[in-house]
Parts: structure tokens; C-alpha cells; sequence
């Protein structure tokens, strides 16, 4: 049943946008009672988590996707960056996940954790890979993911209030930025 929720909720947003997905909506598509919702989510903003932590799953596999053919840390690290920097610069994939980032933030960092931790793995496999390949010397993998990826966020986030930024030109900066913080050599 929660699946079924699930999906219902993740096709309400993407027909109707965060304004639209209510749990009567979801309660219509799903064709479930008001007493079966609350069984497994207790709030719309925990079944907004919920769709988020679902999305960042597939991210993530679409991410993993794109660093497979990496033979280095720092090119794993470049494709993991040019996977988020999809968000701003490719419609098919940014704009459904633009949409419940953006739901998401305003909710409860409790709630939505989970879901970024989905999406940042790959990039802190790819950190500590290069720890242990010598490429980094004295970062700490969850710090240095995080780094990066709010490095990458204020790129996306610049992107969509301007939409005027060149994306090689914002990937280039971006890399070399964040290799500089890691100590990389460039």
C-alpha cells in the first residue's frame, strides 16, 4: 500500500507540480481511504520526504550511472558534478526535481537528510577513493561532500534565478574550485 501511495504521489507531482499534490489528490489517484494514508505516512510533508527520498534514490543510480566509466577519483568526482549540473541545464531531468528540492528545503532538514545522503554517496565513494589512492591527503570524505556539494548548489541555484550561465564555463569553475579544497593537483 505505501508503494501505491508513493506512486501516486510521485505522478501527481510530476502532472501537477508541488501546489498540486495534496493527499486528496493522492488519496483520489491511489483510490484509498483517509484512514489507509495514515497508516503509513502521517502528514503531507512526510509523504513530500517520502517521494523526495524515493527521487534521490533514483538520482543516485542515475549519478552512479554517470561515474561508472570513471577511472580516477577526480574524473568520478567531475561526473558526479556534471550529473547535478543536469538540474539547472537539462529540462527532461531538472525540472520535476527542482520542483520538490525546492518543497523539500522548506520542509524539516529531519525530514529530507535521508534523501540527500542518497544522493551524495557516490561523490563520498569517490572521496574516499581518492583518499585511498593518495589523490586527497587529510580531507574528511563527509566533510569535503558536503563542501562540494553546496559548491554545486550555488551553481544550480545561480543558474535557475539567472538561467544566463554557460555550462562548461560554471563546470570548469566548479572543478577547479572544489579540487583546489581538497587539495587535489591540478
Amino acid at each position: 500500500m505505501r508503494r501505491e501511495i508513493l506512486a501516486a504521489a510521485s505522478a501527481t507531482l510530476r502532472e501537477q507540480g508541488v501546489r498540486g499534490l495534496s493527499i486528496a489528490a493522492v488519496l483520489q489517484r491511489a483510490t484509498i481511504g483517509t484512514r489507509a494514508f495514515y497508516r503509513h505516512f502521517d502528514s503531507k510533508e512526510e509523504l513530500v520526504a517520502a517521494v523526495f527520498l524515493e527521487t534521490a534514490r533514483v538520482e543516485k543510480r542515475r549519478l552512479q550511472r554517470r561515474m561508472a566509466t570513471a577511472t580516477t577519483a577526480i574524473e568520478a568526482i567531475a561526473a558526479w558534478i556534471d550529473g547535478r549540473l543536469d538540474l539547472a541545464f537539462d529540462d527532461s531531468i531538472g525540472s520535476d526535481l527542482r520542483r520538490l528540492s525546492l518543497e523539500a528545503q522548506s520542509q524539516s532538514p529531519n525530514l529530507v537528510q535521508p534523501a540527500y545522503a542518497e544522493m551524495l554517496k557516490p561523490l563520498g565513494d569517490a572521496l574516499q577513493r581518492g583518499l585511498r589512492d593518495g589523490v586527497f591527503h587529510h580531507i574528511d570524505p563527509v566533510t569535503g561532500t558536503q563542501f562540494i556539494h553546496g559548491v554545486v548548489w550555488a551553481g544550480i541555484n545561480q543558474q535557475w534565478a539567472t538561467g544566463d550561465r554557460d555550462r562548461d564555463d560554471l563546470r570548469e569553475r566548479i572543478l577547479q574550485f572544489c579540487l583546489r579544497g581538497l587539495g587535489a593537483a591540478l
